[in-house]
């Protein structure tokens, strides 16, 4: 979120408060330190609980959760990543990202709890302040935990501040369903206290009753709840306060909601529930450079995987509709879910990737896209699949690092509608009403075909196969495909070779140096592979299993 001035001059303060959690100091004389931020000083007053909220929204995930995106099948990184490694099954136990998100999570639950043990004895200014602010602070311990339990499975649950010399401390694992019980009842609770209205002003990206709605209704979905994702994403449909994103323009609503435009401060999106946002100057991020870096390699390109499961403009897939072609680069682009124009370049495109000014001889115009770049020669963006996005790109961004502000988004309103339609199909319960209050509200505001069960068994479609594959491509480059792909039990998937564009629409790929697949489409990753069920889940890392044996191991990582 954006830290607002009233609470930036303290906002270390309040760092260094919860990076030392509960603490107890005394010496002697029984003095309290003059040199420190403790638990009896600093808990007194609503200011300081809101210094200590706003250092606990700063640990929200930022671009590292749109960088999650490479742990999925949507989306390939040019070099060695990660997150990259992580979702083609080739890492060891002792790999260091592992170990980051287990170590950060619970650093970040940690200061949520000292939060949470410390925040009744204020006086607060304003009735109802601190019960507010602890919802807000308990949707956050549940978002960091509902990232712990995906990637771990079974997860030390832990709602208290401990000490090294706390037997907590070396405890075993509470089982998933335990914590899953934990994480949808403190939602509740939150829930019961925030605030209904989309926050405005000073509170701009703060938590409110429909974060913590849709975060359930999220939660519930992962674990086969269906009929609790069902009541929660209804009762956030239901509040009337949320809309789709639109400029009026189908051709461009959905791309702008991804930009400047679209950011929460600037008051038209009534779609983003909850975001890490950024602002100008005092806290940006680098994704859009990444995404379309002028001289090097594009971080995120598109794979021939995403780019194949968008439907053809008549509501019917690749393989089924006369309208698709595929003899040229241009023909794939024609005649799309106009979601997968606004979230892949395309020909004619504006774009960042040829800042430099220098027309070449295939493109006189650099601020305009024309063909994929192969090779660095410093020139120009370059494709490992030779296809690049746009979504989530600001063009004016890219020429210099660092310099995005656009906001992250965590939770749409678009995720809420999507949970209710498969929530309902999972429970047997879908009717074409459920569509058009949800899925077709999608693809209404992008022009795109609505989606007909008769149609669907016409043409010999699976629903569930593609209420599936609405989600994908509505929430493509968002971080969610590979915690998607995991839930449906499809990590076969992930163990596919990464392709991308068909070698015989470039003549620049006819070189033998270029490795390409039996139907001529190139091959940028292979040596993947998927292991049930062992990669359904990440190892316990090591270095925490050395600090604490009765931790354990999950299958397939012993």
């Amino acid at each position: 979120m954006i830290f607002h001035k009233k609470y930036r001059k303290n906002f270390k303060l309040a760092l260094l408060l919860l990076g030392l959690g509960a603490i107890s100091c005394s010496d002697f004389l029984d003095r309290y330190p003059q040199d420190e931020v403790i638990d009896e000083t600093f808990w007194k007053t609503q200011e300081q609980l809101e210094m200590a909220a706003t250092a606990i929204y700063s640990r929200v995930k930022a671009k590292n959760f749109v960088d999650m995106e490479n742990m999925g099948e949507n989306t390939m990184w040019p070099q060695t990543h990660e997150y990259k490694d992580i979702g083609s099954g080739v890492f060891p136990v002792t790999q260091p990202t592992v170990n980051n998100e287990w170590r950060n999570m619970f650093r970040d639950v940690r200061e949520c709890n000292a939060f949470l043990q410390n925040y009744h004895d204020a006086e607060e200014t304003e009735p109802g302040a601190k019960e507010r602010l602890a919802a807000e602070v308990r949707v956050i311990r549940v978002l960091n935990y509902s990232f712990l339990t995906s990637f771990f499975g079974d997860v030390p649950l832990i709602t208290i501040p401990l000490e090294l010399d706390d037997p907590e401390v070396y405890g075993e694992r509470t089982s998933q369903s335990e914590v899953i019980d934990f994480l949808l009842s403190e939602l509740d609770i939150a829930a019961q206290q925030l605030p209904e209205a989309i926050p405005t002003g000073d509170n701009l990206g703060r938590v409110n009753k429909a974060t913590a709605l849709a975060l359930k209704a999220r939660i519930a979905l992962t674990y086969g709840r269906f009929d609790v994702a069902e009541e929660a994403a209804k009762a956030v449909m239901d509040m009337g306060i949320y809309s789709l994103y639109s400029t009026g323009d189908p051709q461009t609503s959905y791309y702008d909601l991804f930009t400047r435009n679209g950011k929460l401060a600037e008051g038209r999106n009534k779609e983003t529930i909850f975001a890490r946002m950024h602002k100008m100057d005092i806290i940006m991020h680098n994704l859009s450079r990444e995404i379309q870096v002028p001289d090097q390699f594009a971080r995120f390109v598109p794979t021939r995987s995403l780019v194949e499961s968008y439907l053809c403009s008549d509501g019917l897939p690749i393989d089924k509709s006369p309208l698709y072609k595929d003899d040229t680069y241009a023909d794939v682009f024609k005649n799309r879910d106009p979601r997968m124009t606004q979230t892949i370049l395309v020909p004619g495109d504006t774009w960042g990737g040829r800042y430099d000014g220098r027309p070449v001889a295939d493109n006189p115009d650099p601020s305009i896209y024309m063909v994929p770049k192969f090779s660095q020669d410093g020139r120009g963006s370059v494709t490992t699949t030779g296809y690049y996005y746009k979504k989530y790109v600001e063009p004016s961004a890219v020429p210099n690092y660092n310099r995005d502000d656009n906001d992250i988004h965590h939770i749409r309103y678009a995720e809420v509608l999507l949970t209710y339609a498969e929530a309902r199909f999972e429970q047997g319960k879908l009717t074409q009403n459920d569509l058009d209050m949800s899925i077709n509200l999608l693809r209404d505001r992008v022009g795109m075909t609505r989606m007909d069960l008769a149609f669907l068994t016409q043409h010999g479609m699976d629903v569930r196969e593609e209420i599936r594959r609405e989600r994908r491509v509505e929430l493509a480059l968002e971080g969610h495909r590979y915690f998607d792909v995991r839930r449906w039990k499809e990590g076969e998937r992930l163990g596919q070779d990464i392709e991308g564009v068909k070698a015989s629409w470039f003549p620049a790929l006819s070189s033998n140096t270029y490795r390409k697949n039996a139907e001529g489409y190139l091959v940028v990753q292979w040596n993947r592979r998927f292991e049930d069920p062992k990669h359904y889940l990440w190892p316990v890392p090591q270095v925490q299993r050395e600090r604490n044996p009765a931790l354990g191991q999950n299958p397939g990582w012993e």
